[in-house]
């Protein structure tokens, strides 16, 4: 029983140290927003500002950098006069897409339940 029971918590911790790895990867406030919006293909810094509005041109830097820090968003520079900018997801990147898709699924199923067990007055 104690060797079952070891089994298990060493379980849980790789599944929790498992999810912290992701969380620190991702953990940038906007950076499903970012993968999401460049799921569509490679755009400039100017147009995911604009398809992402509520993400403040800071935030959007920062978040582009740290995911590009960690392998997912790959930054393509073009000599040009004014220097333009392009984002594109990385391999690593496209193959978060799976994982997105899975939690679309849960909200749709889920998503809307914290709202109808709210008390109303």
């Amino acid at each position: 029983m104690d060797e079952q029971a070891s089994h298990n918590n060493n379980s849980k911790e790789k599944a929790g140290s498992s999810i912290c790895e992701v969380l620190q990867i991702l953990g940038a406030k906007w950076a499903f927003l970012v993968l999401e919006e460049l799921l569509n293909g490679p755009q400039r810094f100017n147009q995911l500002q604009r398809n992402l509005s509520i993400v403040k041109t800071q935030s959007l830097t920062d978040t582009l950098r740290h995911l590009e820090k960690n392998g997912l968003v790959h930054r393509k520079v073009y000599p040009t006069v004014p220097v333009n900018v392009e984002y594109s997801l990385t391999e690593k990147g496209t193959d978060f897409q799976v994982a997105l898709k899975e939690m679309d699924k849960w909200v749709q199923k889920w998503g809307n339940t914290m709202q109808a067990q709210e008390p109303t007055d």
